[in-house]
């Protein structure tokens, strides 16, 4: 008798499922997300795809909206010969920072799995998209999909209207630049609303009605006594470029003189496709963490309510074993510090540390040992931070020697590293603060800006690359890139590298270099 009831609380059992027992564990798992966790999340819209539109949405950058691009082919040809060779796995689930959240299942996941990727996704990442100070301060989750929706349906507009090759030539070139097309220091423009887009469509159009080349071919009439109009608007306009501008997509799009208005349009598409993922390249380790503790939180509270049995518990822990496995330093499977891992192992040191701090904790987190409450502490961080902070606050002492860290000094004139920092009290602060820099898009990414234009003469535009720990660019790729630049703003573009710390130049290049040597 207590073995029939207590089968009959069971939400699955099996590995097969169908859309009714998705809802009943997508219910009880929303209870616990709710009610025992606290997280507040965007309404879900959960989709079952098969291994083909996985790898198409792979292609697309996980979005289910988007231009054509031949970049997107290429991708999707690549991971489908690794896929079909048994080289690559895929994804149990995709999520999309979008109101409502759209959460893409694997078709040929287990009952158990489909639990575990719901609970994760679903919940987990869903709650911090929703919550995380980056993700609430540069992205729109409302708009994005309507924006994206405008942008496939003007890119093909402007594919009829002006040829394949003229609108991939753009895009070529947007693409090259989408790592500087963000902005890190200030606040991007919002994005537009529907009728706002509707109102760029009709001017779009009409600058395109009226546009002429033939105004570019005019002679211009110098008066040696006083600027004329042209001179004056050109210096007011430098006044108001606001250099050095970080942001090179929004310079070509608001600035170059040889872009057509479609063109515009097409760089800004870009740049704000691009400013929508720049949260989550600052997130990873804790996006990814807090999805995972999220997950394995759930599943072991749904056993403990003996909601799912022995054998589901056992192929979830197997799975969940599989996201935070962690190569050793020597393993050949070793490519980098795993984010889940790293970030489910401070989620639950942040837990045990509110919970049962030892002497050590209460010296170094004096306001969270011991208060009892790890569930506000983890909302608290969760909302909060990037990973830089959060490692910088919450990585403790045990959990550096349970990974056993530690800090290589790398000089580029000695033969030998130099082991830096170890497991002691000042080693500790040095040991975290190394690993929090690398997580710094500041510290990690180059540093290239906009710093001059000659707007009056031969409008040569000047970029600066702030050379930090002597990390050069690669020359093939800085080279095509400036290509793609001289290409967008229609003069000389030139690219000096400065040395961060003694402002020394260490290389100029420039691209009628580039045009001579090619």
């Amino acid at each position: 008798m207590d073995k029939r009831a207590s089968s009959s609380r069971l939400l699955f059992s099996g590995s097969d499922w169908d859309f009714a027992t998705l809802s009943r564990t997508y219910d009880a798992i929303k209870s616990i997300a709710h009610d025992e966790l606290g997280l507040d999340t965007y309404p879900n819209q959960l989709e079952i795809i098969s291994a083909e539109q996985m790898l198409d949405a792979y292609s697309s950058v996980g979005m289910p909206l988007m231009y054509r691009h031949w970049s997107f082919g290429k991708h999707f040809l690549f991971d489908e010969q690794l896929y079909r060779k048994g080289l690559r796995g895929l994804a149990y689930e995709i999520v999309i920072n979008s109101n409502p959240c759209i959460v893409y299942l694997m078709e040929g996941n287990t009952m158990a799995l489909q639990a575990v990727v719901t609970a994760h996704a679903a919940f987990g990442h869903n709650h911090f998209f929703k919550n995380n100070y980056l993700f609430r301060q540069w992205t729109d989750a409302g708009s994005i999909l309507s924006y994206l929706d405008f942008a496939k349906s003007y890119i093909a507009r402007c594919e009829e209207r002006h040829g394949l090759a003229a609108v991939e030539a753009i895009l070529d070139a947007a693409h090259a630049l989408m790592e500087q097309a963000v902005f890190r220091y200030r606040r991007p423009p919002r994005l537009s609303s529907e009728k706002e887009r509707e109102g760029i469509r009709e001017r779009l159009e009409y600058e395109e009605r009226s546009f002429s080349d033939l105004w570019r071919t005019l002679p211009r009439q110098k008066d040696e006594d006083e600027p004329s109009a042209i001179e004056r608007s050109a210096q007011e306009r430098k006044k108001k470029l606001n250099l050095p501008e970080e942001n090179l997509l929004y310079f070509l799009e608001k600035n170059s003189l040889v872009l057509e208005p479609w063109q515009r349009e097409i760089l800004r598409i870009v740049r704000v496709i691009a400013q929508y993922f720049y949260p989550q390249r600052q997130t990873q380790v804790m996006n990814e963490g807090c999805a995972t503790f999220v997950h394995y939180t759930i599943m072991n509270s749904l056993f403990d309510q003996g909601r799912i049995g022995d054998g589901a518990m056992l192929e979830v822990l197997q799975n969940h074993s599989n996201v935070v496995f962690q190569p050793s330093f020597d393993d050949p499977r070793y490519s980098r510090i795993n984010p889940y891992a790293l970030g489910f192992d401070m989620m639950q040191d942040i837990c045990r540390i509110s919970m049962e701090p030892t002497a050590e904790d209460r010296d170094w987190f004096p306001d969270m040992a011991g208060n009892g409450d790890w569930r506000a502490t983890l909302l608290d961080a969760w909302a909060n931070h990037r990973d830089e902070s959060f490692i910088l606050q919450y990585l403790s002492p045990a959990l550096i020697r349970k990974w056993r860290l530690f800090v290589l000094g790398d000089v580029a004139s000695e033969r030998h590293y130099e082991v830096a920092s170890i497991h002691n009290e000042r080693g500790y602060g040095k040991i975290r603060a190394a690993l929090a820099r690398s997580y710094d898009i500041g510290e990690t990414r180059p540093d290239i800006q906009v710093v001059d234009v000659d707007l009056l003469g031969d409008r040569h535009l000047r970029l600066e690359h702030k050379v930090k720990h002597d990390i050069m660019l690669e020359e093939k790729g800085r080279d095509a890139t400036l290509r793609h630049i001289r290409n967008l703003w229609g003069y000389t573009v030139s690219l000096a590298g400065i040395d961060a710390d003694t402002g020394a130049t260490l290389y100029e290049r420039s691209s009628g270099q580039i045009a001579e040597s090619g």
